[in-house]
């Protein structure tokens, strides 16, 4: 995961640490696609804590060989598939105002759900130590 997330050129790199956390203690809500016993994409989310029914996608990233092919949104549609017994009608996601890709990835699955798109902001610039982050915007789907 740490691989693809450094050659997204893109995403907010993670400890190589949090990578292993997230696939021992998050597998429930996240998701990986291998093909020939080789990770080319993956989801990482959680339920949120104080909203049970909302599905937070925490990162989203596909192998640069793999990229095009929907893999993404085929992982999030399995991934939310496998959540149902879990009652979730709502998925959540930040991204940043220049991640086009992102933006039109939970458009699109929204679109294809037939349901709501709200963005508004989760992050504003002012609350990164680092000045050059973008406001991060959350992006809420559903009712699904």
């Amino acid at each position: 995961m740490f691989r693809i997330v450094e050659e997204s050129k893109v995403l907010d790199v993670n400890s190589s640490y949090s990578y292993l956390m997230w696939g021992k203690y998050f597998s429930k809500s996240s998701i990986v696609a291998e093909l020939d016993h080789e990770l080319i994409g993956f989801v990482t989310g959680f339920l949120q804590p104080n909203s049970p029914n909302t599905l937070f996608v925490w990162q989203v990233a596909v192998d640069p060989k793999h990229r095009g092919k929907k893999l993404a949104t085929r992982l999030i549609e399995t991934l939310l598939d496998e959540q149902k017994s879990n009652d979730v009608c709502y998925l959540e996601a930040t991204v940043t105002p220049n991640n086009i890709p992102s933006s039109k990835l939970f458009k699109g699955i929204a679109k294809k759900l037939k349901t709501d798109c709200n963005i508004s902001e989760c992050f504003s610039e002012e609350q990164f130590p680092d000045s050059s982050h973008e406001p991060e915007m959350t992006y809420r789907i559903g009712p699904f």
